[in-house]
């Protein structure tokens, strides 16, 4: 099929003219538009042609909708009578008044679009400006960022729980070992067996990332426009809580790290009083599930008081180094101290 002959089926789809053989044809193209590595047959704006399938898509759903409703009409008469005009009134009043209530709190909080259309697929996409929560039907619950969307099989069935992102969203993963949890985007596909975490895809964005809060996810690098049967293009790496994984379209690597803000995951008391430096760090360490590489013998001697309020992990450890006069470093996902002890040197 040429391009041209694409654009003259899309239309005809648009216009609701197609063959359901054409329709399911258009259907599946939009189902791996989220699949493609951005080089498609499409030479025009994707967004505005996925933009306007949707549109199909969502008429289509509400037609369906609207079919299934039978509207009784009462004969005119009925109407006709003092009392029932009274109570028609009466009705329509309540009516404003419940539709100016609802118009104003959807200005607050709007419901994202969601269609199950005919092909199987179920799909939410937030148009507003706020985050959408919605529920899978495992109990997973997702938290939808502005301008994302996401789609599943309706019937979300099967050895393994799979849905497709393109943007961001929050992910709060049901547990269930005998089924796990796999999101794709295309760039990266995030495995988990029930965890929190948040992944960040955007189709224009030329990086995307996968942070983890609770649990253990596996993430792999995608191998360009394939299908999610095929093998993936790298060994997955595993993430913990507060690291994160960064892929890179232009290198096709992953790259792992600590997330920007870790937070507490284990409280710990933050006050000490002429403590050895080393139990500090492990205190830190401790709360944060972080791994703080260090010189066990050049700060052997080392002591300080010292003591952290809300102040976040770097922050922290800026503190420590200012008091001991030393640094430190980040690689990959792990912490290093330099220091030169706090031992004078030898004949000083």
């Amino acid at each position: 099929m040429t391009e041209d002959e694409f654009y003259a089926l899309l239309q005809r789809y648009l216009d609701g003219r197609c063959t359901p053989a054409e329709r399911a044809r258009v259907e599946q193209w939009y189902n791996h538009l989220e699949e493609a590595d951005g080089t498609v047959l499409l030479s025009q704006n994707q967004e505005a042609v996925e933009d306007a399938i949707w549109q199909r898509l969502h008429q289509q759903t509400k037609a369906a909708a609207a079919s299934e409703t039978r509207v009784l009409v009462h004969p005119a008469s009925f109407w006709q009578k003092p009392q029932m005009q009274a109570a028609a009134l009466v009705l329509l009043v309540l009516s404003l008044g419940l539709l100016l209530l609802f118009t104003k709190s959807s200005h607050t909080r709007q419901s994202q679009p969601t269609v199950a259309a005919a092909d199987g697929w179920t799909r939410h996409r937030n148009t507003t400006r706020q985050v959408q929560q919605f529920q899978l039907p495992d109990k997973s619950r997702i938290t939808l960022h502005p301008g994302s969307r996401l789609r599943y099989l309706t019937a979300f069935t099967g050895p393994k729980r799979k849905v497709y992102l393109q943007g961001e969203a929050f992910f709060q993963v049901s547990k269930n070992p005998a089924r796990p949890f796999l999101v794709f985007t295309r760039q990266v596909v995030t495995t988990v067996l029930g965890t929190s975490f948040r992944v960040k895809a955007y189709a224009e964005s030329k990086v995307a990332s996968v942070a983890v809060s609770e649990g253990k996810v596996a993430v792999q690098a995608r191998k360009p426009a394939t299908s999610d049967t095929a093998p993936l293009a790298a060994p997955s790496i595993l993430l913990l809580p507060n690291q994160q994984v960064v892929y890179s379209a232009v290198s096709r690597r992953l790259k792992k790290e600590l997330v920007d803000k870790p937070v507490v995951l284990a409280p710990q008391s933050f006050e000490f009083e002429e403590r050895p430096v080393t139990e500090v760090l492990q205190a830190l360490e401790k709360a944060y599930g972080v791994d703080i590489e260090y010189d066990k013998a050049t700060l052997a001697g080392c002591t300080v008081s010292i003591t952290f309020y809300d102040e976040p992990l770097f922050e922290k450890l800026g503190l420590l180094c200012k008091s001991l006069d030393a640094y430190y470093s980040l690689s990959d996902a792990q912490i290093i101290m330099h220091s030169k002890g706090c031992q004078p040197p030898l004949g000083g």
